[in-house]
């Protein structure tokens, strides 16, 4: 398995990495990104999704009963911490050339670990993306600066959506369509819809973050 991501982890958060992903892989998702932070005391985040990019709740469920087991083995963290499984939500982080190309025409911010044009922090509307760089059309700009900007993949060192109307708009339409797929699925199978058909409001399970739970060091779950 290959680790398709132009933005990776280091340190611990690359170990950790390392052995969620191809327990992700065999599973059908794919990993966006790992992250051991100071919150709640200590926090593992474990950000996944499926290759269309959908996470659900019971997806989250799904897989975090399954790392948790490659966890308490190899054991990465010599402290205790707290397990969270989450989607990436709609102001996503950007992690690989698909996601930047299936970004273009919204707003991001972008940190290089470098100067690039005599700044490492950028923000605009992605205008495109080839295997080498991203182009982003910068929304403040001073005078007589040019507003395009073309920054090397190998360069990004964090990007991430901004979440704006157009972003959310383009969201409830495709969780809309995707739940009208989900409801054919179901009909041409001859299950029975569980409740009343929803084609308009959100769903929790689409947008919602998986639970924490806590992990020890030394004695796992």
């Amino acid at each position: 398995m290959q680790d398709d991501r132009i933005i990776r982890e280091t340190g611990v958060d690359a170990r950790v990495a390392a052995i969620v992903m191809p327990v992700l892989d065999a599973l059908g998702y794919r990993l966006v990104r790992v992250r051991l932070s100071a919150q709640d005391g200590l926090t593992l985040q474990i950000m996944a999704e499926r290759p269309d990019g959908t996470m659900t709740v019971d997806d989250c469920e799904e897989v975090s009963r399954a790392v948790s087991p490659a966890l308490d083995v190899e054991d990465p963290i010599d402290s205790a911490y707290q397990l969270e499984i989450s989607s990436p939500g709609i102001d996503r982080p950007l992690v690989r050339v698909s996601d930047f190309r299936g970004a273009i025409g919204h707003l991001a911010k972008v940190e290089t670990s470098v100067m690039v044009g005599g700044r490492k922090r950028f923000r605009g509307k992605i205008l495109g993306c080839s295997d080498e760089s991203l182009t982003i059309e910068r929304d403040k700009v001073a005078e007589g600066e040019d507003p395009i900007a073309e920054i090397p993949l190998d360069a990004i060192s964090e990007a991430k959506l901004v979440l704006t109307d157009a972003l959310i708009r383009e969201a409830l339409k495709k969780d809309k369509e995707e739940r009208r797929q989900r409801k054919k699925a179901r009909r041409r199978g001859g299950e029975e819809l569980a409740g009343p058909a929803d084609d308009t409001g959100e769903e929790q399970s689409d947008l919602a973050e998986g639970g924490s739970r806590p992990h020890s060091a030394s004695e796992g779950e």
